[in-house]
């Protein structure tokens, strides 16, 4: 059902049987929280809103004819005060009409959690899906590219990667973040800084590089070998550039530098960025990465 459900340009870019795998081991956990009573009291003991355990495990339901759909409740950012349903798996690509019968089903399912919104997800280009989904706002988008696809780009000189040995210029690195977010505040709500634990397990699987502009340390570009939607990927962790070598278009070239230097294993280079997020976008589809689709809310009410 989500290879269905996933960009042609991207069927070909590895075997349908290790796709299919991906996307087994991808939904592993929404399988696993539609019987896991243990794990759905975990969560109702983490949110603390007073619901039973019960509450909070998936539903596999028909939302109407021939789409069905397994929703779960989630929570922005951890947040026990902005819940969501996501329809984690549906039975073929949504369309206009299915949202009124599944936006229904959401809200009658986890009617407890007062939920707001419903996310979706859909394989169609932006503007496509904006007129697709009115009244739909989009959320993340997946970018990607084979990694093979990626190295040829000519590179500014004095652009380079070094591979990050420790943690030292992550209080940089949090300096520059607070620095974008002061320039724009809706940064905040679009992009947060690499966890240390992250950078730690990325420094460890070698995916993990300082960028340098003219001899200085400006940044850090690094990933994770991971599947993102069933594709073997490197999935990017970071990429961030420090405000003196912002606004020169060097964003561009850290997709390029990043495959010159990942293992040349066949994956892809994926990421998530923020539908708002232009300049990353923008950067990200400069460099030959691919707009795979993204995910949508809808509203509930």
């Amino acid at each position: 059902m989500s290879l269905a459900a996933q960009h042609p340009l991207s069927l070909d870019w590895c075997p349908e049987a290790v796709r299919l795998d991906g996307l087994e081991e991808e939904h592993a956990f929404d399988l696993q929280l539609a019987t896991d009573r243990e794990l759905a009291q975990g969560r109702a003991g983490q949110m603390a809103l007073g619901h039973p355990a019960e509450a909070y495990l998936n539903r596999w339901l028909t939302a109407r004819g021939d789409l069905q759909a397994m929703l779960s409740i989630r929570f922005e950012g951890g947040n026990p005060e902005r819940p969501f349903v996501d329809a984690s798996v549906t039975s073929r690509p949504l369309t206009f009409a299915d949202l009124p019968a599944l936006s229904e089903a959401a809200r009658q399912t986890y009617a407890a959690f007062q939920v707001p919104r419903l996310r979706f997800w859909s394989p169609l280009p932006m503007q496509g899906a904006r007129s697709a989904f009115v009244d739909a706002s989009p959320d993340m988008r997946v970018l990607a590219a084979p990694l093979s696809d990626l190295r040829d780009r000519e590179v500014p000189a004095g652009l380079s990667l070094r591979p990050t040995r420790d943690a030292t210029h992550l209080p940089r690195a949090a300096s520059a973040y607070a620095q974008i977010d002061t320039l724009h505040p809706a940064h905040v709500e679009q992009a947060r800084l690499i966890d240390e634990d992250t950078l730690a397990e990325a420094i460890a699987a070698g995916t993990m590089f300082d960028v340098l502009w003219q001899g200085e340390w400006s940044g850090y570009a690094g990933t994770l070998p991971e599947t993102q939607l069933g594709l073997p990927a490197q999935v990017v962790q970071e990429l961030l550039l420090a405000p003196h070598a912002r606004g020169q278009g060097l964003g561009t070239f850290l997709s390029t530098l990043l495959a010159r230097h990942l293992p040349d294993d066949g994956r892809v280079l994926s990421g998530t960025i923020h539908a708002q997020n232009r300049g990353s976008l923008q950067a990200a589809t400069r460099a030959d990465r691919h707009d795979l689709g993204g995910w949508w809310f809808t509203p509930l009410a």
